[in-house]
């Protein structure tokens, strides 16, 4: 599963579609979601809507961004150029930088291709670029109610983040059911955690208590109980690992030996060191491929 912020934003579109041109500034008659998966190599962030208007229909292409990714502006073209040829439309691009982290300098709106040694690019494209964090908090708080979970990581202090709070909490009680509404603030917890710790986040929230009926709350309170049972699981077979080589090797855990173990996050795989121990006569002979063999590759931290 992605981490929660990843699939937070998809889902804010999800919810009400029109609300989108309209904050873009496109005067839409219509707005329906259509298919995004036009290639292999697709981002679970990406969101892709069919705006009908009356100067002319058009596709809206929408990724939003938490962490730095140099290839963006590559794959905002080719996005571009896939969804253009798909649906026979203009296709308008837009990338949404959710925190400064990922306001690389590539990211600027131009995507330019050169021949070596040509006087100028052979491909210009461009793309329109939101940094969150820039936008007038005035501004999202008068969006449609699915942009609204934008608006407390928008150009607000810290200590505005109250009262922008209590205004989202006016209108959507007022304009929304009470599904719809538990899923917005659910939306609006996760994007703060892009910002603000975790026990700030709660108690500006403490309030507000929507939330705990969301099935998206359902689902990542959820995925955070297995990750701790996993991570759970793991510590105790390092444990185990530690507790017994001591008592084999006559010698205490190595450093380097604990730390080759906390980057490994495949139970299966210290368990098998696990097991090893009782072949073994040291630490570092421990962590050694067995004859004939290299370690197995070790899975990284999601």
């Amino acid at each position: 599963m992605s981490k929660p912020f990843d699939a937070t934003p998809k889902g804010l579109v999800e919810i009400r579609p029109p609300d989108w041109p309209a904050f873009l500034g496109v005067v839409a008659r219509a707005v329906e979601v259509v298919n995004a998966d036009v290639s292999t190599v697709t981002a679970a962030t990406d969101k892709v809507l069919l705006v009908r208007a009356d100067e002319g229909d058009r596709i809206q292409h929408l990724d939003f961004q938490s962490g730095p990714d140099a290839s963006v502006p590559r794959r905002t073209h080719g996005y571009s150029a896939l969804l253009e040829e798909r649906h026979e439309l203009p296709v308008e691009s837009v990338v949404l930088l959710l925190r400064p982290e990922a306001n690389l300098s590539a990211i600027n709106g131009v995507y330019e291709r050169s021949l070596p040694g040509a006087a100028g690019p052979y491909l210009h494209f461009g793309y329109q670029v939101i940094r969150v964090w820039e936008l007038p908090v005035e501004t999202v708080l008068k969006a449609g109610i699915s942009v609204l979970p934008l608006a407390p990581i928008s150009a607000v202090r810290q200590n505005e983040l109250p009262a922008v709070i209590e205004r989202m909490k006016q209108r959507l009680d007022a304009e929304a059911d009470p599904t719809t509404v538990a899923e917005l603030w659910t939306a609006t917890k996760v994007l703060l955690g892009l910002r603000y710790a975790a026990e700030f986040v709660e108690q500006l929230l403490q309030g507000v208590r929507a939330m705990k009926e969301s099935t998206t709350y359902q689902a990542i309170k959820a995925e955070g109980r297995e990750e701790g049972r996993e991570e759970g699981r793991l510590e105790e077979v390092r444990e185990d690992i530690r507790r017994l080589g001591e008592r084999k090797f006559q010698s205490s855990l190595p450093t380097h030996v604990q730390t080759t173990l906390e980057s490994i996050s495949d139970l299966e795989q210290l368990q098998q060191l696990l097991e090893r121990i009782l072949d073994v006569d040291s630490w570092d002979k421990l962590l050694a491929p067995p004859a004939g063999r290299t370690h197995p590759a070790r899975k990284k931290r999601k």
